[in-house]
């Protein structure tokens, strides 16, 4: 078995090499088929995505499995730079959807929530209308359409408010703030779920050996605010920080966000089954595992 992980030296890419190097994520162990799997991690400085002669070029090797963890995943900016989010988040599936296609290679796309336009009172499924609200969210939504559409053997997989080991996320930055403010103001109308990249790499990993192929949801289990959230992690990390809500209108980025974006399972549940963990013990086990 080939697998190729592109954008690699992202969060949700460097978890992935973790857990395919250990064999193992937080919540159980993978399949014993991964322990010969000939696997190759890329990032943009070897493949550029977005243009599609360097990906015909790259793949004159074949796959077995193709997991695309690369976006551009700046939401306000994207706003102002449409044309970067749209090469990257649409165009560049497009381009790795053509190749997968010609080798009968397996796609495994990483989206987003924010397809959605969270304007639901209830978690939304698989089969919910997309109805997105930022440029961010439309540029995602387009480039599940083409892997969707170009390529048979496709997971689309939505995930929310992912945090993990490496890189940049929400769990840091309240750690960094936490750790040299007495305050910090958080948006608390904003509902979703955090979700720890370490659970979300162990599930795409069980979904990539089937042939179930259409959309997942797969995030944390239950419901928070950024706020419940931000005060979860001062308080698990034992910092005397506290946090003052304010409304989405009050914040500095004035980008429109889902005000209510968590995802139900229905596909994970009767499929490979889900096995993903309250967002409160995931981040339990996170903030621990940091001290």
């Amino acid at each position: 078995m080939k697998i190729l992980v592109v954008g690699a030296n992202g969060q949700l890419g460097q978890e992935l090499k973790e857990v395919l190097k250990t064999g193992k994520a937080e919540i159980g162990e993978i399949d014993s088929s991964y322990k010969n799997a000939e696997i190759a991690y890329v990032d943009i400085d070897v493949l550029d995505i977005t243009d599609k002669q360097k990906v015909d070029e790259f793949f004159n090797t074949s796959y077995d499995i193709v997991i695309n963890c690369s976006a551009y995943t700046n939401v306000k900016a994207a706003e102002t730079d449409y044309d970067n989010a749209y090469k990257v988040n649409a165009l560049g599936v497009r381009n790795l959807a053509l190749a997968c296609k010609k080798m009968g290679a397996k796609l495994i796309h990483i989206s987003t929530d924010y397809v959605f336009d969270g304007e639901n009172q209830v978690p939304y499924t698989e089969s919910d209308a997309p109805n997105p609200k930022t440029v961010y969210g439309k540029t995602k939504l387009a480039g599940e359409l083409f892997a969707l559409s170009f390529c048979k053997k496709t997971f689309i997989i939505r995930t929310s408010w992912l945090y993990g080991k490496y890189g940049k996320n929400f769990v840091y930055t309240m750690l960094n703030l936490g750790a040299i403010n007495d305050c910090v103001n958080v948006v608390e109308d904003q509902i979703g779920t955090p979700t720890n990249a370490n659970d979300l790499a162990f599930h795409i990993l069980k979904i990539a050996l089937t042939e179930e192929y259409g959309i997942y949801h797969v995030s944390g289990k239950g419901e928070c605010s950024w706020k419940d959230f931000a005060e979860t992690i001062m308080n698990l990390a034992g910092l005397n920080c506290k946090v003052k809500g304010i409304l989405t209108e009050d914040y500095i980025d004035k980008v429109e966000r889902p005000k209510y974006s968590v995802l139900d399972h229905s596909m994970l549940r009767v499929t490979v089954g889900d096995e993903m963990r309250d967002w409160k013990s995931a981040i339990k086990s996170f903030i621990g595992g940091l001290q």
